[in-house]
């Protein structure tokens, strides 16, 4: 295997946003450091159920609250 050709793997420590942390092997930062998350399943809305209900009674629904008041005239 040829010298220099892989980026040094070495232990950090993960700090999740609720205070939790724990180890793991990486390439980022030095030996030793501590990588601090933003989002983590602890707090982001994917995990945690917060997303928005997107859906509010489907496609007939929706398509009647907008184009309902419409009608067609005889002419």
């Amino acid at each position: 295997m040829k010298k220099d050709t892989h980026p040094d793997y070495h232990y950090i420590t993960v700090q999740m946003t609720d205070g939790t942390s724990f180890q793991t092997r990486s390439t980022w930062g030095k030996e030793g450091d501590t990588m601090t998350l933003d989002i983590d399943p602890t707090s982001h809305p994917a995990w945690t159920g917060g997303q928005r209900q997107l859906d509010q009674g489907g496609q007939v629904a929706r398509f009647n609250k907008r184009f309902g008041g419409l009608t067609l005239k005889k002419g």
